[in-house]
């Protein structure tokens, strides 16, 4: 169970708290910290898997953490932002998300349920998505310039539409056996 992408995992978890710490920090400088802490750990997330596949360390473990980690760090980038940004620009697009993102799990846990998991993998929208909005996420965490954050506005549409084509894919992948009688 302990080996380096499981290891990674759960330093992503720990760096949670971290980002939201440094956000919150009045002091010059405080979002450049938590972007580049939120950086890091969205770089451990693609590693981790990339380690997990190339020295075989693959674990049950590590398939149920990762995940985990990446809902919970997008989720509080998203409530963090929200609540920053104070506007429906920023707080629409992260409701569909969070929303998306419960659904999805739920639609996978039950799909497990029933043997069908395979139906509801993660699929390329998926990672498109997730690295679209990481980039957004990045942009509107450190609020660089007016530049950086109408381009991380536009990075953040960009997910949303991936975010409700990949949502549909999901539902259309398991919609047989969500409308068969039971």
């Amino acid at each position: 169970m302990i080996n380096i992408p499981n290891s990674l995992t759960f330093f992503r978890l720990l760096l949670i708290p971290v980002f939201i710490v440094l956000f919150y920090l009045p002091v010059e400088g405080a979002y450049l910290w938590a972007a580049a802490v939120f950086t890091f750990a969205a770089i451990t997330d693609w590693l981790d898997g990339f380690l997990a596949r190339k020295l075989e360390q693959s674990t049950p473990f590590g398939a149920f953490l990762d995940p985990v980690a990446d809902k919970v760090m997008v989720a509080a980038a998203l409530v963090i932002i929200v609540e920053d940004y104070s506007s429906p620009l920023v707080t629409i697009p992260a409701m569909i998300m969070i929303g998306r993102e419960i659904i999805i799990s739920a639609l996978r846990e039950w799909m497990a349920e029933i043997g069908q998991r395979s139906q509801v993998a993660v699929s390329w929208i998926g990672k498109w998505k997730t690295t679209i909005q990481m980039l957004a996420l990045i942009g509107l965490i450190w609020q660089q310039s007016l530049y950086m954050i109408w381009g991380s506005y536009g990075l953040l549409y960009v997910a949303t539409g991936l975010t409700l084509y990949s949502a549909y894919d999901y539902l259309k992948a398991a919609w047989g056996d969500l409308t068969r009688p039971a």
